[in-house]
């Protein structure tokens, strides 16, 4: 009688297993092809980050409109912000995404459909992958600033992940996300700290403190996006945002980290007329 149960753990964890080689195939994929362009920048990186926009932009229109067949036109939107970001610069590019959000408001408000979630991916999603094309850009330090915010957005994932496990606790948002807690949010924001400050002490050997107070921000505003994107799908009774990444599910679910942390580079950056590493 006891077979049964034990073959059931069994088969269990074999998938488990399965997905874990699955989610790390597809980890490294997606690491090697990213690299060579964002390493490359200018028109290479513009040109992969028009590509990724596109998807996201796609995903996007299908998960907050399901069953409207435009999400087409919404990647070219997505792709656009990026395009005139490279050809024109990030202002430019946040005010063609401002106008396209106001025209796709005015577009689903005319049609009984609820107006606010295309401005909102336009205007988050959308114009960070302007942004980080704006930092790559950088003659000084752009491919730093970008090796860095996917280092803070790794450290985050990698210590909420352990914090919450090993520690646990009272959960974070329950409804929303059942397994994340505030033991994980603060190992998140203490791992990004840390590597945050050694990744500036290794790279430029100063001004450790400040890059590392805005490793700490960019984690936590990180943990808010993945938070609100895991809000908008249970809003919509979707799990992943697509099947595109085996084993990660959609665009939108591996990038919300990272539009959240660029988001926070291109305030500190802009706002400063500096790089993050410069104070």
């Amino acid at each position: 009688m006891s077979g049964a149960p034990e073959s059931a753990d069994a088969a269990a964890r074999a998938a488990r297993r399965r997905e874990l080689r699955v989610r790390a195939i597809s980890g490294v994929a997606m690491a090697a092809l990213s690299a060579v362009p964002l390493w490359l920048g200018g028109s290479a990186a513009a040109a992969f980050l028009a590509l990724v926009a596109a998807a996201a932009g796609w995903e996007w229109r299908r998960l907050t409109a399901p069953g409207v067949r435009d999400a087409p036109v919404f990647a070219g939107l997505f792709a656009a912000g990026v395009v005139v970001s490279h050809v024109a610069g990030v202002l430019a590019a946040a005010v063609v995404l401002a106008a396209a959000g106001a025209a796709a408001a005015a577009y689903d408000a005319r049609a009984g459909r609820e107006a606010r979630w295309g401005p909102l991916g336009l205007m988050t999603m959308g114009f960070a992958a302007a942004v980080f094309l704006a930092l790559r850009a950088d003659p000084g330090f752009g491919l730093m600033v970008v090796v860095w915010i996917a280092v803070v957005v790794v450290a985050t994932d990698v210590g909420a992940f352990f914090a919450g496990r090993l520690i646990g606790g009272p959960k974070l948002w329950p409804a929303v996300s059942p397994k994340k807690t505030w033991a994980g949010l603060g190992g998140g924001v203490s791992l990004a700290f840390l590597c945050g400050s050694l990744f500036s002490w290794a790279t430029t050997g100063t001004y450790f403190q400040q890059v590392g107070a805005v490793s700490a921000a960019a984690a936590l505003v990180a943990q808010g996006g993945d938070l609100a994107e895991s809000a908008i799908k249970r809003r919509f009774g979707v799990k992943d945002s697509s099947g595109l990444i085996p084993g990660h599910g959609g665009v939108l679910d591996r990038l919300d980290g990272f539009c959240a942390a660029t988001l926070v580079a291109g305030l500190v950056t802009f706002a400063r007329a500096q790089p993050v590493f410069i104070w």
